[in-house]
This record gives C-alpha cells, structure tokens and sequence, in this order.
C-alpha cells in the first residue's frame, strides 16, 4: 500500500508495512515540515515585481523531488523593491492554510511605498499595505478560492498597545510613555471615526485636521478650554490669560445666544456687533431678590426699585438725562442742577437759590362759585382767584408753607355786596379784618405771606379792579 499525503501541508502519511527499515528518512522530512509551522521566514520579491507566488507544500509529494518550501512558515516577511502592488497567489489552492504576513517592502521608485496583495483564487483577497502586519487564512476552495482577515472582529478582554504610531499609519492603535494612548488613521474623509451602535457618527477628526467634531451633548464635569478662538471660529470655546473664557460664533442672527429651559432666548449677541441684546420683557434683575430690574416691554423701558431702600444714582463728576438730540437735565457733583426746555436751561440751582431763565408761573386756583366757608389749598397753588355769589369764610388751612406767599383775588358776582371774613389764621395789620367792594364784578387783590404754620399775613386790599 502506497504513502498518502496531507492536503494542506503535504506531510506524507506511510501506509502500514510500508518503508520497512526506510521511514526514518520520511519522518525526518515530515517533522521539518512540521518545524516550519512554528517558524519565522524572509521572502524576497524579486524587484519591481508585479506578481508572486508563496507555494505551502510540494508540487508532487512522492515524486522524488521534494523539497521544503518557503509557505510552509507561518510568519511570512516579504522583502525586496517594489515600483507597484504586488499580488501573492498561495499555491495550490486547495490548501487551507493560515499565515502572519509582515509587509517589509521598500520603493525602488518615487510613488510608494506599496502593498502586497494575497490571492488564492478568484475569492476575496487581503491587502497588506506597507509597514504593516496581518493575520489571514485560505479557504482552499480551489479557483474560487479566498484570503480572509483572521482578526477583522477581534474581541480582547483587554487590549495593552505598546508601540507608536506615524503619520504614515493607515489605522494604527499606539502607546507611548509621553503621549499615552495613540489613535491613528488616514481616512478619505476622516481619520478617526468614532461611531455608535446605530453606525452613525459620533465623535470625528476629519483629514489633515486637529478639530474634533461631536455630533450631540457633550457632558462633562469640568470643561477646561484652553485655545484662544478667532473670527473665522464658527462655533467655539477658548481662553486666554488676559482675556479669560471666550465664547465665538457666526450665527446668521446672533453671534451667541442664550436660551432658557423652554427654548425661550434670554439674551444674545447680535451678528456682527458687540452689543449684548435682551428680547421685550426679559429682566435684568439685581440683588438676591430682583430688588431692581431693568427692562423694555415693547413699549417703553423701565428701571424699577423694588427693594426696601432708595434708588441711588450717582457719579464722580455729573450725571445727564439726555433725550433722543439734546438734554433735558444735568446733576454736576457740588454744582448746579439744571432743567432744559429745547436744550436751554429754564431753571437751575446756585450757591445762594434759584435762577430762572424765562417767566415764572405760579399755579393758580380759579373758583366762579364760592359761597360760606372755603378752605384754600395752598399745598396746590400758589394764587386764587374766588367769585363770590354769597358771604365767605375762609376757614383756617392746613396746606400752607412757610415763606409761600401769592395773591387772593376776590370778585363780587353780579349782585354785589358780598362779604369776607377770616379764620384765627389769617392775620391782617392791627387786626381790622379784610372789607371788600361792595359794587357788583367789583375785583379786589389781597396780597398775602405764610410767616410761620397758622401765620397768614394778608397785606392791605388792592381794591376795586374791574
């Protein structure tokens, strides 16, 4: 009975009773074959090389011209120049092998360095770019044969990189000491791409670039920015010593805004400006309890003190109220205070009163029917005139003010005659009382001055005005 072989490896199986005083040899042959599976091994591709061919057994097994070959390893380095990719066909195809394939090619020329392309039928092939390593094994379904990526899924309990990685890395996973954990990629869009379990996109650094792009929340205990930003920045976060945090956008309304938890804007900045802008009725409230608001109902604005003390303005050297063109009053520190009409002071305090620039009118009380007792608000006027259409008192007042004085005007109605007496506050000289014309729209003046609270000085009647 004849020898048979293994289909992968071509390890000769001797039949019983076979090679009698002869197998040392066979075994021999068979455990270097074996050896290989353990080992290490260089192939060199002949330069600029376009194709290649990594045999993992003999030909012939048996034939008596065997030999070991050089896919009998399994950890393969390919060596040698290369002007383009190189395609590897593992031969014969029927051998289901696996192999640890190291891509240590250079560039004879200019444009690599370039990849080596395992094939073994028309099934799927690996690529092995260069520099870099693979793990992959052959199904040995003969011309539909295909290479597979033994560790494109790898599952790790826990996974201790220990290398760098370089711009050059296509996809590496590095460590070092100083860097610490390394991802490296060159992606035709992004050269990492951190994904959920839906497949989309949450976390990405596009090519070339350094910014990191999260799609949804960010949640963090502590943000800690550390880059200036810039006006071309269209959506940032930054600090600097001098100038702290700095928040920069480019929004087509606002450049910043800042919104409430019902998607309500509070405040933003305009596009474009430096201008910090609050919607109508959005408050600016200061002190633990919005003792004072500031604010703009779509109609008017409003500054409103709603704390228990006084509302305070103050300044170093002056304080305008201006209208839309011109000023409508000034308060300077130990100066003057000066109320405008059309932009020229009316009235303003000195050092010793009040000047007025212009007439003074005093508020006047006109009353065309007065009869018996009559008070005289002097709280709201500083002048009275009184028709009389019967006898009068004027009652003793509690309005006046000390140092007020004015005028009483006292007509007689169409009848006449009608008289005029005085309460205990009303003083005339020597006591003689006020006596009025007695003729019908008779007009008499009583000039008067408040000495003191319930002292009503009247001066002598100006008579007979008609």
């Amino acid at each position: 009975m004849a020898s048979t072989y293994s289909t992968s490896l071509g390890i000769e199986k001797i039949a019983t009773g076979e090679q009698s005083g002869a197998w040392g040899t066979t075994s021999n042959h068979n455990w270097d074959i074996i050896d290989r599976i353990a080992a290490y091994t260089s192939v060199a591709i002949t330069t600029n090389a376009d194709t290649a061919t990594l045999t993992v057994r003999e030909a012939s097994p048996g034939s008596g011209t065997e030999n070991l070959q050089s896919g009998m390893y399994r950890v393969i380095k390919f060596t040698g120049a290369l002007d383009s990719n190189c395609t590897v066909t593992v031969a014969p195809n029927t051998a289901k092998v696996f192999f640890i394939i190291i891509n240590a090619t250079t560039d004879s020329g200019s444009s690599g360095p370039y990849s080596v392309i395992l094939t073994q039928g028309s099934g799927a092939n690996i690529t092995v770019e260069n520099g870099n390593s693979a793990i992959v094994y052959m199904d040995g379904a003969g011309s539909g044969a295909a290479v597979f990526d033994a560790v494109s899924n790898l599952a790790l309990g826990t996974f201790n990189p220990s290398g760098d990685t370089a711009a050059g890395d296509k996809a590496a996973v590095g460590y070092t000491a100083a860097e610490g954990l390394i991802l490296t990629g060159q992606g035709s869009t992004n050269d990492v791409t951190i994904k959920n379990d839906a497949d989309a996109d949450v976390i990405t650094i596009a090519t070339g670039a350094t910014n990191v792009d999260i799609v949804g929340d960010v949640t963090a205990a502590t943000v800690n920015a550390d880059g200036d930003t810039s006006a071309g920045d269209n959506a940032t976060m930054g600090y600097t010593s001098v100038e702290g945090l700095i928040l920069t956008g480019q929004g087509s309304t606002n450049d910043i805004t800042i919104k409430n938890d019902a998607d309500g804007e509070v405040c933003g900045v305009p596009t474009g400006t430096d201008d910090l802008r609050f919607p109508d009725d959005a408050k600016i409230e200061l002190g633990a309890g919005g003792d004072l608001q500031l604010y703009h109902d779509a109609s008017n604005s409003y500054i409103t003190d709603n704390g228990t003390g006084n509302l305070k303005i103050g300044s170093g050297n002056q304080v305008d109220i201006l209208g839309t063109s011109e000023t409508l009053a000034t308060f300077v520190d130990d100066g003057a205070v000066s109320l405008y009409f059309n932009n020229g002071v009316k009235v303003a305090t000195t050092s010793v009163g009040t000047t007025v620039t212009g007439t003074l009118i005093a508020t006047t009380d006109t009353d065309t029917s007065n009869t018996g007792d009559v008070t005289l608000d002097f709280g709201a006027n500083q002048n009275f005139v009184l028709t009389f259409t019967g006898n009068v008192t004027l009652v003793n007042p509690s309005t006046e003010q000390v140092g007020q004085s004015g005028v009483i005007v006292c007509i007689q109605d169409g009848t006449g005659s009608r008289t005029l007496s005085l309460g205990t506050d009303y003083e005339t000289a020597g006591g003689s009382g006020i006596t009025l014309s007695t003729a019908a729209s008779a007009v008499d003046i009583i000039p008067y001055f408040v000495k003191a609270s319930a002292s009503i000085q009247l001066g002598a009647v100006q008579k007979a005005f008609s």
